[in-house]
């Protein structure tokens, strides 16, 4: 097949920026000829990537396999707190992909469509309208959901205005695709409770960024951490909505002399985390920034156990962490203070404990039980957790299911 990939994000942007790349590449490896219309990289920082200069469009080959084509077209570079700015470089992409990535949309067979930000519709609808493509909208976020819960939308009158009409607009979007998939399953049940077709609904997991499976060493040495001290780790954004707050107070609370607390990110709760740290005397965590995209795989190693939270309420029942399944594809043992399908997945995979959401009291248990295992028994969760990630979450795994529905949209189609 000729299949279209549409997002703004692609390599070498990390993170999840990172997975469409992934797919291409999986996809080019099962014989599809595979274009990718996409924006110059920027991101996390708002600054164009090394060796890149904004121009109206760029064509390249991917750098890793060279069956994938890729348009790059501009965009105004942008990734901070201002939501005009933001909004500027979600909308100048779109802008762009339809005036300057018109011919990569067109004899396409079928076109796999990243949903955040939801600007990308403009492009999308194009190839679905004009040239008829069978569109699978992989939905990545649930909107406005997930930009209420980050705080990028309030709560006032105008806000709740901008909400519903963002409803509005994603609702635009799940008629007019072919098939819409969901990253977990209760967003697959959100999006038929709210008049998805449930026959158009699909669950197709995310993956990870599988290089950080390499085990080239870790960074305990360098951190002066004993052989016996028992490491937990949490990487990412340090906001509101990770809920941190009460993962400090738990360490604060676990007096064993072997747990030590890393944290590593940055975020516009940084800063209150620090001095909460000093405020309730939790001398086992130690704050590490945010680290180069080349040492994530030995911050990976380093960690015996890594943390993933959600603030309960709103939007955390329904969000699959991305850092979930690069955790378990790095083989390491999981703690989970969240609800829904993320707390499912560390009892389904084995490799690993829940924590009661934003209870520091319960997230202290579980740092007890977790240093009482020790370290050896912490590597065969770890091990449970990377056999469970290649069966259900792995890139070949999330190909075959992308390849299934494109060719069941094709088959609908003709």
């Amino acid at each position: 097949m000729r299949i279209g990939m549409l997002t703004q994000w692609y390599d070498p942007e990390p993170g999840p920026a990172a997975l469409p790349g992934m797919l291409a590449r999986a996809l080019a490896g099962r014989g599809h000829e595979v274009r990718v219309l996409t924006g110059f990289p920027n991101y996390p920082n708002g600054r164009l990537a090394a060796g890149y200069q904004l121009a109206r469009r760029l064509d390249e080959v991917d750098d890793v396999d060279e069956r994938v084509h890729i348009r790059r077209v501009a965009l105004y570079p942008s990734h901070d707190r201002s939501a005009l700015r933001r909004l500027v470089n979600y909308g100048s992409f779109a802008a762009s992909a339809l005036a300057s990535g018109r011919d990569v949309l067109r004899g396409l067979d079928a076109l796999w469509v990243g949903n955040s930000p939801i600007t990308v519709a403009l492009p999308m609808w194009y190839a679905r309208y004009v040239h008829r493509v069978p569109v699978l909208l992989h939905v990545l976020d649930v909107w406005p959901d997930s930009a209420v819960a980050s705080g990028f939308i309030g709560d006032d009158p105008t806000s709740r205005m901008v909400q519903r009409g963002i409803s509005g607009w994603c609702d635009a979007m799940y008629r007019s695709a072919t098939r819409v998939a969901c990253v977990s399953p209760s967003a697959v049940d959100l999006l038929a409770r709210r008049g998805v077709p449930p026959e158009k609904l699909v669950h197709v997991p995310m993956w990870a960024d599988e290089t950080l499976r390499t085990r080239s060493g870790d960074l305990r040495a360098r951190l002066g951490l004993r052989p016996d001290q028992v490491v937990l780790v949490y990487a990412g954004a340090l906001g509101a909505a990770q809920g941190l707050d009460s993962l400090i107070d738990a360490c604060a609370r676990v007096g064993d002399p072997r747990l030590v607390c890393l944290i590593a990110g940055s975020g516009t709760a940084e800063d209150r985390l620090r001095r909460r740290v000093e405020q309730v005397g939790a001398t086992n965590v130690r704050f590490l920034g945010r680290l180069p995209r080349e040492r994530m795989p030995a911050l990976m190693a380093t960690g015996d156990v890594h943390y993933v939270s959600l603030r309960p309420g709103g939007m955390s029942a329904y969000t699959m962490p991305s850092k979930l399944q690069a955790i378990l594809a790095a083989g390491r043992a999981l703690l989970v203070a969240a609800e829904g399908d993320a707390a499912a997945v560390a009892h389904d995979s084995g490799a690993g404990r829940t924590a009661r959401p934003g209870d520091p009291d319960s997230i202290a248990d579980a740092l007890r039980e977790l240093c009482g295992l020790g370290r050896e028994k912490l590597e065969l969760l770890g091990q449970a957790g990377r056999v469970y990630y290649d069966r259900y979450f792995s890139v070949a795994a999330g190909a075959e299911r992308v390849e299934r529905v494109l060719r069941e949209s094709v088959a609908g189609r003709r």
